[in-house]
Parts: structure tokens; sequence; C-alpha cells
């Protein structure tokens, strides 16, 4: 039986923030993810966007989080290597006179919240900001201080700090039950066996109900929120500005178009509330919408196929009341829940860390927290092939042949920049894994090139048969059966003789 200090349910961008927070003390932390890898849930699927928070209610929890979280995110993104458009700026587009009362009501908000350089942009500065933007527009809310990020690279980055720092991540493993004694937390117990803790941190995304309801009844129920995702080829990537969004609903902030910080445009996406946590299918008639809704109205000569390399979908784990649950259980010492994290979760990462690192010291147990005297504020720096000049690609492949061994051709990612992957904090141990990291499949074929060579390296660097190489994870093998193996039994059937 395994024992910690303390078990953090989630590998998502919450789960790993607060791993990272709290991997600068003293603590023994296991964090449980069920998933073949971090970020596999709604993490890994959203709009990419930081708010600096101009359009939130700074009365709702959530409204408060990330006012506070915002001036972190640059110095958190330089200490651990996170690509990070800090101020591409954000516009919201407006058709309509009762659009400008919308803008007019966000202004003063977002005024009032503290933030700074919003302004109200006519025809003529927006056509000279967004060249391409349908003539039709009148006017939009301009907002300087608006960032993108990769979501998966965050999480990531977070993850593999936190292990660098002692945090031990386990992979593969779900929680099924969590042991109560006397009206406090226990143990955890997974599919891999039971792990005693003192503490429990529920950062359990979409199925944060489910674990919470494992110790109390509870008063709040998780419901995802569907939305769908348009990802157009590189191409595109300079044709939009800045982030672009539609005139906000009562349950979105609006749909957006935004440049990607690898150079794509992706847009999206609508809001479907579901009662299935695990359907990510796409529509057509939800693509339609968004396409019809915001994509060639705002930008008319985006095409709806041909240079959208894929389509995708998130969910969003919208919780009862549409605000951040983050506090002790009611009935149970020991039991800190941090669920409905939405939009703006993302953004609010290092704030949600700072106030679960709050709780669990008032908690007031037995806990180290004093401060590691070998803990470090980074992590390796990725090797990204594509964003090096000639001369350090020289320099790199002189050192090392692998990266000079183009594996794929869309994205430019080499043989080493694979290699490292699998070998990292957090190791890729599967191709979506490894997509994910080198963006080795993201390209325009989508993996057609490239898939059966990072197989190939999969299976060499793991040391295990090509059949046993999944796409995701959990029974998602690839391949069904050696040619070889199939030649033999067919031949055996007919009763032939086989020479090799």
């Amino acid at each position: 039986m395994m024992k910690t200090d303390i078990i953090i349910i989630g590998g998502g961008v919450i789960g790993s923030a607060i791993a990272h927070q709290l991997a600068r003390y003293n603590l023994d932390i296991v964090l449980v993810e069920k998933e073949s890898d971090i970020c596999m849930g709604s993490s890994k699927a959203n709009s990419s966007m930081v708010h600096d928070g101009y359009n939130v209610d700074s009365q709702k929890l959530k409204g408060k989080l990330v006012l506070k979280a915002n001036p972190y995110f640059e110095k958190l993104c330089k200490d651990l290597y996170i690509p990070y458009v800090k101020n591409i700026g954000s516009i919201v587009i407006g058709f309509e006179d009762d659009d400008m009362k919308v803008m007019k009501e966000q202004m003063a908000n977002g005024q009032k919240n503290g933030v700074k350089g919003l302004r109200i942009v006519g025809k003529e500065e927006l056509r000279q900001m967004e060249p391409n933007i349908n003539p039709e527009a009148m006017f939009g809310l301009y907002n300087p201080n608006t960032g993108t990020i990769n979501p998966f690279e965050l999480t990531r980055a977070l993850a593999e700090n936190a292990v660098l720092n002692g945090v031990k991540v386990l992979l593969n493993t779900e929680v099924q039950g969590v042991l109560v004694k006397n009206q406090k937390v226990e143990a955890v117990r997974t599919n891999k066996g039971v792990i005693e803790a003192k503490v429990v941190i529920n950062a359990a995304g979409l199925f944060a109900d489910k674990v919470a309801a494992m110790v109390e009844n509870i008063d709040f129920e998780i419901k995802p929120r569907k939305g769908q995702y348009f990802l157009y080829d590189k191409k595109w990537g300079d044709y939009v500005k800045h982030t672009i969004y539609s005139s906000p609903t009562k349950i979105s902030k609006g749909m957006i178009i935004v440049p990607t910080t690898e150079g794509n445009i992706l847009a999206g996406s609508n809001a479907q509330l579901l009662d299935d946590k695990e359907d990510v299918s796409t529509t057509y008639e939800g693509l339609e919408e968004i396409y019809g809704k915001i994509i060639s109205r705002i930008f008319p000569k985006l095409p709806r196929m041909g240079d959208v390399i894929t389509t995708f979908t998130g969910l969003r784990a919208a919780a009862t009341g549409e605000d951040f649950i983050i506090g002790y259980a009611k009935t149970v010492k020991g039991f800190i829940n941090v669920a409905g994290i939405q939009s703006p979760g993302l953004s609010s990462c290092p704030a949600i860390a700072m106030m679960v690192e709050d709780l669990v010291r008032g908690l007031h147990y037995d806990l180290n927290f004093t401060e590691k005297g070998n803990y470090r504020i980074d992590r390796p720096k990725p090797i990204v092939l594509r964003d090096l000049s000639y001369g350090e690609r020289d320099e790199l492949i002189k050192k090392n042949p692998d990266y000079g061994t183009i594996i794929c051709r869309c994205e430019t990612v080499s043989k080493g920049e694979i290699i490292d992957a699998i070998h990292r904090p957090i190791p890729a141990t599967n191709i979506d894994a490894v997509k994910r990291r080198t963006r080795a499949g993201m390209g325009r074929c989508q993996g057609g090139f490239c898939g059966p060579r990072v197989l190939d390296i999969l299976k060499h660097e793991m040391n295990i048969s090509p059949l046993e190489v999944t796409k995701k994870g959990k029974g998602s093998y690839v391949l069904a059966f050696n040619n070889k193996d199939l030649s033999l039994q067919e031949a055996r059937r007919d009763h032939e003789k086989i020479v090799l």
C-alpha cells in the first residue's frame, strides 16, 4: 500500500497547477490520472485564451480568481518555457446597433475590474486592424491585454516541473472510491491499489461531482457543455491578426476566431448542454452553426472545407450555479473540491492553485510547508527544431544526427524531438501523446506521412512489439496483426508448404 501526504485527483491544467504549486514544499504528493496521459479532458480542447478579466463578474469566485491570476502568467511561462503571446489583443465585433449597448456594458465592467486600455473602435479603424474582416462589421470593442497559449503545453510544463520537484504522477490510475473513517479522509482506492493520504484534492474535471459524491451527499452537478471547433491550415495563419469574438450570449462570451501560438487559426465554439460526459463527437449541425454564425459572417473568405485540417470537440465542466466550486467537503475533513472549473479556468489556474494551498494549510495538519532547498522553478527546455535558425539546427544535428531526420514534414518535427518526448519527465507513451508534445501528426496530412514512423520510434524506444503501440492508450491498438503471422496462418489452412 502506498502512503502519501496529499493525493491530487485529475491531471488536467487545474490538477497540474495545484501539483506545481505544492511541489515547492517538503510534502509527499501523488497525482492520479485515469487516462494514459495528462491533459486528456477539458483542458486539451478549449479556446486557448488567457483572459484578463474585463468581462467577468468580479463578485463571483471565478471573476476574483481570474483577476488575481493574470499578473502571474508572464513569469510562469518564462520560467517554464511555455510559448505565450501576451498581448495579441481581442476585438468583439458588432454588426447591429444592439451590439453597441453590450460593448459599452462590457467596457464599463472591465474598467470597474481595473482593466486598462479598453476602447470602442469604429468601422475604419476596425478595417485597419483586421483588413480581411467583413466590410459590414460596424464597430468593435478592443482589448489590448488578451493573450493566447497552448493549453497542453501549459499543462505539460506545470506537471513536468512538479515531477522534477518530487511529485509522483500515476497515469492509467482511476479512482474507484474514497475511504473515510470518523468523518476524515483516510485513503483513495484505485484500479491499481489503495493509496493512504492525509489530504485528497478533487480536481477531476467533468467527473468532479462523481468523485465528490464518494465521500458525502453533494448539492451540485457537473453538466458537460459541448463546444465544437474548426482548425485551419497554417496558410491562413496571418489572415486574422487578433482574437475575434462574436457578440456574447447569456451562456457564452461569444464564439471566437483566434490565431494560435502555432500559426493556425482556431474557430469555435458553440455551447450545447449534454448528459454524456464522454461525447466528444462533432456534428454536421454544430459545425454548420459555427461556420454560418461566426466564421462566414466575420471573415467570409475563410472556407468551410478544404483548408480545414481538422474539427474537434471540447467539453466544459459546467457546474450548478455557473461558478467555480472550491472548498472543503461539508462533512468530511481532509477532502477539498475543485469543481466546476470552466472558462476562465485556464486563465485562473495559478490563482486556483494558490487558493488550494491556503485550504490545505487551513486544515492545520502535520504537514511540512518548509520550502525545498533544491526546488527548481524551471524544466528542461523542449527542443523545437522548426523554431531554430539554420545555424542552430546545424549545430544541433552535429551533436545528435537524429535531429536531422525529419519524421513529420508538415510540422518539421525530427526524430530527435520524438525521442525526447518519449523520455521527458512525463513520457509520451502513445501516438497521440507524441502528437500533443511535438505536433507530429497535427499538420495538413494529419499523420498520414509520419504516423507509421512515429509508431516505429515508439516501438524501439519503449522496447515493445509494434502490436503493443496504441493511439491513445487503453486498448486503442494501431495494428491488429503481423502480416507475416497472417500469411503463415492462411498458408497452414491451405496446407501449403512455407519456405522462409
